[in-house]
């Protein structure tokens, strides 16, 4: 006997095929220059993939360590020390996983019980609501300000109640480029103090932050680390996002909470990449020196932008470029990408796909991590608008 499909209740039937692969399928289609999905255009660094090809040779083609390969976990434990003053142990408190979407669920499954409540800030990427839902809990939907995307301290306040386990906070945001000041971390750290919500703190681009403003990461307050998953991507830093390589750094009470999950999901994470990026990563030169590799993407998009009839929001960091496409057309965001697609032959994404409701401001998001070609092939054509 055959069962039949009906007899399945979906864990997540209100998820369906993501914008990123709609769009992108979209441009391929429509031989669209592609500045929807977030991911460069462009090659890693040579001697990364000289890297990973020695430790293969080598012979370290075997299971790691559950948490990572130890010369790896030291050195992200040494970057960490060095640019945020937080002192983790690489032993107990620093975990590889398998990209930041990976690191982002398992803290989830391992803190959130159902019922509990998970505060995430709108606009998001858009895993954080289905991974909670996957643990049971309850994602409540706080919005950061329209127009400049900044966090509503009241609002996140009046969320926060008994049931409340965790807020997630993205830093620099995807989509809006925007960066938390020190005072808002302050202002968090100071809302939480007296509560016993967790932090997942989603610091993917925290080497993308722009004109000279310093990266505000959690684990520089010690109210915030004290109760903080801080979640990182190799993929982002070193331009390999298909390797699917991240880490999590947690207290040590956290950490073990997390591992008991990361064990079961994922185990561990690919060993001779592992290897790869702990001797690439002895000199810290390729992410001290990516701030000022993506600005001049950043400013090049942008000079090229004010050329069009597109509104520019600001972009303090990230790979991500918001405009207002207001002047130009009153259609949905989503339509007004499939037409940008198909008639113009540049594709972006809809600010609205990253809200729960589809809340819809005439922004759209293009991603500027392409080569220099790519983004004048594509400003060309957005001047004919």
């Amino acid at each position: 006997m055959t069962m039949s499909c009906k007899a399945l209740t979906s864990k997540l039937p209100n998820v369906g095929t993501t914008i990123f692969t709609v769009m992108s399928a979209l441009a391929a289609e429509k031989k669209a220059v592609n500045l929807g999905q977030g991911f460069p255009d462009f090659n890693c660094d040579p001697k990364l993939i000289n890297a990973v090809t020695q430790a293969m040779q080598a012979g370290l083609n075997q299971y790691p360590p559950m948490p990572g390969v130890p010369e790896l976990r030291e050195v992200i434990a040494s970057k960490i020390r060095t640019l945020y003053g937080h002192d983790y142990s690489a032993t107990t408190e620093i975990t590889v996983t398998a990209g930041a979407t990976q690191a982002i669920l398992t803290a989830i499954l391992a803190i959130v019980h159902p019922g509990d409540e998970v505060i995430v800030l709108e606009p998001c990427y858009d895993s954080y609501v289905p991974n909670i839902e996957l643990a049971g809990g309850v994602a409540v939907r706080v919005p950061l300000t329209p127009g400049s995307f900044r966090p509503d301290f009241d609002r996140i306040a009046a969320a926060i109640n008994s049931n409340t386990r965790a807020i997630i906070v993205n830093s620099p945001h995807n989509p809006s480029g925007t960066v938390w000041t020190p005072q808002e971390m302050q202002q968090l750290e100071t809302l939480l103090e007296p509560t016993n919500v967790l932090l997942i703190s989603d610091e993917v681009y925290e080497h993308m932050v722009f004109d000279g403003r310093p990266h505000q990461s959690a684990a520089s307050y010690a109210g915030l680390a004290e109760r903080a998953f801080v979640v990182s991507s190799f993929g982002k830093t070193f331009h390999v996002t298909g390797w699917k390589v991240g880490y999590v750094a947690a207290p040590h009470a956290l950490s073990q909470e997390f591992r008991k999950i990361h064990q079961f999901n994922v185990f561990t994470v690919n060993t001779p990449v592992q290897h790869a990026l702990a001797e690439y990563m002895s000199d810290p030169s390729p992410y001290l020196n990516l701030p000022n590799f993506y600005q001049q993407k950043r400013d090049l998009f942008r000079t090229g932008l004010i050329q069009t009839r597109f509104k520019l929001l600001p972009c303090e960091g990230t790979y991500f470029q918001s405009v207002d496409y207001g002047e130009i057309s009153q259609a949905s965001e989503a339509d007004f990408c499939k037409w940008l697609t198909t008639e113009i032959g540049v594709a972006a994404i809809p600010t609205s796909a990253f809200y729960g409701h589809g809340f819809e401001q005439h922004v759209v998001r293009f991603c500027f991590a392409k080569k220099t070609e790519t983004l004048i092939t594509a400003l060309s054509k957005l001047k004919n608008i």
